[in-house]
């Protein structure tokens, strides 16, 4: 797969179902371009369309969300997802690729860190800490509770969404936020304490990749100095820019941000 981009957007946006290790996967496919996106919670895939037009390159729903598996006994756990996307990009062809990541798809800095020398440039949006001394969120510390998750879980509204994220995005999200991706996100976020996010960065020194850190400046669940300390953390030449104003779910509230990362992976 190459890694250059587009003068002019990909004809089409393939989706694609298919088994990978043992699991029916939706994915997303444009172009040839090699760049893996990996989207957080609670969305799926179509995160990453504005990327897909724009560069190219591929973009899961991971097990537990969109239309992809979401078995109960799935490992929905930093390393459970690891080993998962070690899978899928040899399904897809990536042997060398560039990553994009968001919120909890920072698990595939897990598998970055497995295969460093794979690793072509990075882009980190807003994403989970593998850092020490993260505190998770107050909506995150409800779902870590038992109970208390599956309440405010069942609780959920369409509406409630919309007053978490943009409303096109929660409109997307709430069509398959069904009992697996529930489970999925209580899940995930009660097998990852702080001890273990920090454990899962130990070795983000080791990427020695060139890398683009678009953190934003008013992220409720996330804070800007994690944006500084990503990027003091990963070992290549690291830019960081720290974007005013902007909410969680930064390129879709400043789509300007989308050709200042194609700028950056194209460089490559």
């Amino acid at each position: 797969m190459r890694t250059g981009c587009y003068e002019h957007p990909p004809v089409e946006i393939a989706d694609h179902q298919t088994e990978v290790a043992g699991l029916g996967v939706h994915w997303r496919r444009a172009g040839d371009a090699a760049v893996l996106y990996l989207h957080g919670v609670p969305t799926s895939s179509f995160d990453w369309n504005p990327f897909l037009e724009r560069v190219g390159g591929v973009a899961p729903d991971l097990p537990g969300f969109g239309r992809s598996a979401k078995p109960a006994d799935f490992d929905y756990s930093i390393g459970g997802y690891d080993r998962f996307l070690e899978a899928f990009a040899e399904h897809a062809g990536l042997e060398r690729f560039s990553l994009v990541v968001h919120d909890w798809g920072g698990v595939g800095l897990a598998l970055a860190q497995r295969f460093p020398e794979r690793i072509e440039r990075l882009v980190l949006f807003s994403c989970v800490p593998l850092l020490p001394d993260y505190r998770w969120h107050r909506v995150a510390r409800a779902w870590r509770t038992p109970l208390l998750g599956e309440l405010l879980m069942g609780f959920t509204t369409r509406y409630g969404l919309r007053r978490a994220m943009p409303r096109e995005l929660a409109d997307r999200a709430w069509d398959c936020f069904d009992q697996g991706t529930q489970r999925a996100i209580l899940r995930l976020h009660r097998s990852s304490p702080p001890a273990v996010l920090a454990q899962a960065g130990a070795r983000l020194g080791e990427l020695r990749a060139p890398a683009l850190v678009l953190w934003p400046g008013a992220d409720p669940y996330i804070s800007a100095s994690f944006g500084r300390r990503y990027a003091d953390a990963l070992g290549g030449e690291t830019e960081l820019e720290l974007v005013e104003g902007a909410g969680h779910w930064t390129w879709h509230e400043r789509p300007e941000l989308v050709d200042r990362a194609a700028a950056f992976l194209c460089a490559g």
